[in-house]
């Protein structure tokens, strides 16, 4: 196992910032994931990692040594691609056994790690087949065997199920961390999808424009976001212009916000303006007004889907406020509602540009 520490990467194409004093570190047999939009940098970063590319700036350490100057092939680092790279002319058995051909590894070590990697991936009995023969999710479980049959220090994926349907990605979520887990492999993880950064990770590093805009647990990040992007990011939110009054307490801030004041948690040191948080499930219906929970709201909108309602209900200040109600509630559009704030899952950010 491997415990991986970046230190203050930096990359540059031509004038143009990739990486911008990236620091982050996996803990030995953790999965950390880099989330984030096209052209944020997570790509480049496992690049780094992984010695495809040099960074300008900064270090790449596992367990305590510096590898930028080992080449990628000398890191001891399995790494499982997008594209699933695999030789059509080789056989699943040939596939997986390369990186253990290259090291020179016995035939009769082949034979048992590939048959281990294989059992691991639940794809025994499938040796045989060229990856023509193969689906794309079974093409996927290939390469992570390929990549885990070398017994690597450090587990690299890049967007490993982006080419899957929703079934199989679903499918093939859940053997990846279970195989980690199993392996006891460090891992670096690179995503666009929130939910698979938040159903897999140990902790995951939001990245905005070549830095990182929060590293923490996957409940941290989705309920103490640091800013606006990163809430925006990871889940749906409801945002409403706040104006901080008063802190009653430590992390508490009484605020005003929809012509109403609420007592909430939030980022400590925020003065005068400010970005209230709001997740969809934090609301709910109340049958009259309660001072310092509810906001007085008009319905604007709704959607039946079965198991509940999805309303929208806008505030007299403009803003609007999406939320499930129960399949049954009596709604009338452009009636008057009360929304009560769950204000201990309710959070206030600086007010930052996205």
């Amino acid at each position: 196992m491997a415990h991986v520490e970046l230190q203050a990467l930096h990359k540059k194409y031509g004038t143009s910032i990739a990486l911008d004093d990236v620091t982050l570190e996996a803990r030995e047999g953790e999965l950390v994931s880099l989330l984030g939009p096209s052209g944020c940098g997570k790509t480049t970063t496992l690049r780094c990692i992984a010695g495809f590319m040099d960074p300008d700036g900064g270090d790449v350490r596992v367990n305590g040594q510096s590898v930028l100057r080992d080449p990628s092939h000398k890191r001891d680092f399995g790494v499982v691609f997008q594209n699933y790279a695999l030789f059509p002319h080789l056989s699943v058995f040939e596939n997986v056994a390369y990186g253990l051909s290259v090291r020179r590894v016995s035939k009769a070590e082949q034979k048992t790690r590939v048959a281990e990697a294989l059992a691991m991936v639940k794809l025994t009995g499938l040796e045989d087949r060229l990856p023509r023969a193969l689906s794309g999710g079974q093409q996927q479980r290939v390469a992570l065997a390929r990549a885990l049959v070398i017994r690597p220090r450090l587990l690299l994926l890049d967007e490993p199920l982006a080419n899957l349907d929703a079934r199989l990605r679903h499918e093939v979520r859940w053997l990846i961390r279970e195989v980690q887990q199993a392996a006891g492999t460090t891992a670096f993880y690179v995503t666009h999808d929130q939910a698979e950064a938040m159903a897999l990770s140990d902790r995951v590093a939001v990245m905005k424009k070549g830095r990182v805009a929060q590293f923490a647990t996957p409940r941290e990040i989705y309920q103490r976001p640091l800013e606006r992007y990163v809430a925006d990011f990871t889940g749906e939110a409801n945002f409403l212009a706040a104006t901080v009054e008063a802190m009653p307490g430590e992390g508490l801030y009484r605020v005003a916000t929809g012509g109403v004041s609420l007592e909430v948690p939030g980022v400590p040191g925020i003065t005068g303006r400010a970005v209230l948080m709001v997740r969809p499930e934090a609301l709910s219906l109340a049958p009259t007004a309660i001072a310092g929970h509810t906001l007085p709201a008009t319905v604007t909108s709704i959607a039946f889907l079965g198991a509940a309602q999805q309303i929208e209900a806008t505030l007299a200040d403009g803003a609007m406020l999406r939320l499930m109600v129960p399949p049954n509630a009596e709604l009338a559009l452009r009636g008057g509602v009360h929304l009560a704030v769950d204000l201990e899952h309710a959070w206030l950010m600086p007010d930052i540009a996205p």
